[in-house]
């Protein structure tokens, strides 16, 4: 009798205790990515398989010489190469105009070879140059960043399948997926309104039926805003700024920031920390990301399944068989002569003599 009241006395001290110091579940940005990235690395060789002497390209194009953007860069040739993506890195001196920048987005957007440009920002030159005008020059259909006017407006609009989505907010929606958590019918908060993560972040939640509220600088009661978040997305760029007391329980969080802050136990004397305060927020929410290693490593990732995917539209528009593929032509609007030159190096790229015949006069 008495070890039986001792069990269950036991039990209830456990359940007592669990009930009191729960700990979210840690979403693992790492372990995501991988099985992406080993998914595409199954796609690519399929691609193979059937056109012999195909591989997804990718350019990455670099103005001036920072490290930070040097170490994003080797980050996502190192990716390119374990799936089997053809990567090329070009880069531009700080001199560089925004003439010749134009120039070599221009002559790569006419390469039937490469799927996925992407502009390396900032843009590190002594000239002046306009981002935006720089970034809404790659073509929309290589446009693997999603930064391009075109791919923005079709996701305001909910053309998910017809534009390619920014990286990190796309990251961010597979690792709200692996929570199981439905994002239909939630509330969702997300902190920060840039181009890159808080505007497309919004849309994508939106789109997939979340009712959303986006918070920024000039937002009243922030607390009072997270604490209604059932899903909560952070890129405000601030260390450490969401505290965890103002996150709801049961929350999912994911947290997109970068920041360093002073730590003398640290050989470099700083650390890295998200946006969210970890090790409060984890006593409260259901789900978090951690930094690092939480949304970073889903970025590239997700730069690799957009040029996967940009490969495989480019198959479905000039090549027959098992991608379902008819020829059709290039939009009216684009020049007869880069339609030409891109269908002729296709022509060769798969010696598709049923379209010599019928095409290489006429170009």
């Amino acid at each position: 009798m008495f070890a039986l009241t001792a069990s269950v006395l036991r039990r209830g001290a456990l359940r007592y205790r669990d009930s009191q110091c729960t700990m979210a579940t840690i979403v693992s940005g790492n372990k995501t990515s991988q099985q992406v990235k080993e998914r595409l690395k199954k796609e690519v060789a399929e691609m193979k398989t059937q056109f012999p002497g195909f591989r997804p390209g990718l350019v990455v194009l670099q103005v001036g010489d920072r490290d930070d953007s040097n170490l994003y860069i080797s980050m996502k040739l190192k990716a390119a190469a374990e799936i089997g993506i053809n990567a090329n890195h070009i880069r531009l001196p700080e001199t560089a105009t925004e003439d010749e920048v134009l120039q070599r987005i221009l002559a790569v957007n006419e390469n039937p070879a490469v799927h996925g440009l992407i502009v390396q920002l900032p843009l590190d030159s002594i000239n002046p140059i306009n981002t935006e005008k720089v970034t809404n020059a790659v073509a929309p259909e290589k446009d693997v960043d999603g930064l391009t006017s075109i791919n923005a407006g079709k996701l305001s609009r909910g053309d998910l399948g017809d534009c390619f989505i920014p990286c990190t907010p796309n990251g961010c929606m597979e690792l709200i997926s692996q929570t199981g958590v439905s994002v239909m019918g939630k509330n969702a908060v997300v902190i920060g309104r840039s181009k890159i993560v808080g505007a497309p972040m919004h849309d994508l939640l939106l789109w997939n039926h979340a009712t959303v509220t986006t918070c920024h600088s000039k937002t009243l009661n922030l607390a009072e805003q997270v604490g209604r978040a059932d899903i909560l997305v952070v890129g405000a760029g601030r260390a450490e700024m969401v505290k965890g007391e103002w996150v709801k329980e049961g929350a999912v969080v994911i947290d997109c920031g970068i920041n360093h802050i002073p730590d003398r136990s640290k050989a470099s004397g700083k650390r890295v920390v998200g946006d969210v305060h970890y090790p409060s927020a984890k006593e409260r929410a259901g789900y978090i990301t951690p930094v690092p290693g939480g949304v970073g490593p889903m970025t590239v990732a997700m730069l690799m399944k957009n040029t996967v995917e940009s490969a495989k539209r480019f198959l479905q528009t000039y090549t027959p068989g098992k991608w379902n593929i008819m020829y059709t032509k290039k939009k009216p609007q684009e020049p007869q002569q880069r339609y030409c030159r891109g269908l002729l190096a296709v022509i060769k790229m798969f010696n598709l003599s049923m379209f010599s015949e019928v095409h290489r006069d006429s170009c």
